[in-house]
């Protein structure tokens, strides 16, 4: 059988997969739309593994769009979605647009005991209707922390709700305390998958993926390494050239 690892990691074709988001910026739907078409392409073309389609600073029809678009002009693509604040959105597109993956916030930690118990049967029943792997976060920038529970417990708690851990530091754009990467690892183990949620870069990909087994990437990539800047090519391919570093030495491991 395979290991929860393996069967998210088989999506890519490469050690080490790298998740962009596109934060639909614009100042009207067209605008967003058209703004993240071009920003699928820098992307792609330039080696990120997957996009994640988010309602950063759009809507949940402006992410429909985009998802129209995909599966019209790019469905060779590997693509997610992030739906802030409406994770049955975020499943209910994932099926209809046959996203690989769906990004949730918080999969455990974030609930008060009594509606920890009404989420817990909402995944369940969700992730029986779907293939899409589930990544879920703890301890979650802006996310609260209202279960009680301890860190190892509520990882536990999150490892049955979704197909990876997604770990973050304070804020977007901010890094991820490598102490805090190394705890999530020792907790869930080396079988489970570990996402780097937020603010790695050229600099520190090394140290952090060789803990982490993906990473989910947005302001470093920007002109201005700002969620709301440009894409930059120029950023794209730094980072993706110091990243094929860490990729050979996972090679010669």
């Amino acid at each position: 059988m395979c290991s929860e690892k393996s069967r998210f990691l088989e999506l890519f074709k490469t050690e080490k997969p790298v998740l962009a988001m596109i934060h639909l910026k614009g100042d009207s739907s067209e605008e967003k739309l058209e703004i993240a078409k071009t920003e699928i392409d820098q992307l792609i073309e330039n080696g990120i593994d997957a996009v994640i389609i988010e309602n950063y600073f759009g809507s949940p029809e402006d992410v429909e769009e985009v998802l129209k678009y995909i599966r019209k002009e790019r469905n060779h693509m590997i693509y997610g979605i992030n739906i802030l604040d409406d994770d049955k959105r975020a499943f209910e597109l994932a099926m209809k647009y046959d996203a690989k993956f769906i990004q949730l916030d918080s999969v455990a930690g974030h609930l008060n005991m009594e509606d920890d118990v009404e989420f817990h049967d909402f995944i369940q029943k969700m992730r029986q209707q779907t293939n899409a792997f589930v990544l879920g976060g703890v301890r979650f920038k802006y996310q609260p922390y209202l279960s009680e529970k301890s860190l190892e417990e509520d990882l536990k708690i999150g490892m049955s709700r979704c197909d990876g851990i997604v770990v973050t530091g304070t804020g977007t754009g901010m890094e991820t305390d490598l102490d805090k990467i190394k705890e999530f690892r020792a907790i869930i183990g080396e079988d489970f998958p570990l996402v780097v949620g937020a603010g790695l870069t050229a600099e520190n990909c090394d140290t952090q993926l060789a803990i982490a087994d993906a990473a989910i990437i947005g302001s470093y990539l920007k002109d201005n390494y700002k969620d709301y800047g440009n894409v930059s090519v120029e950023h794209v391919k730094h980072f993706m050239g110091e990243l094929e570093k860490c990729r050979e030495k996972e090679k010669c491991k």
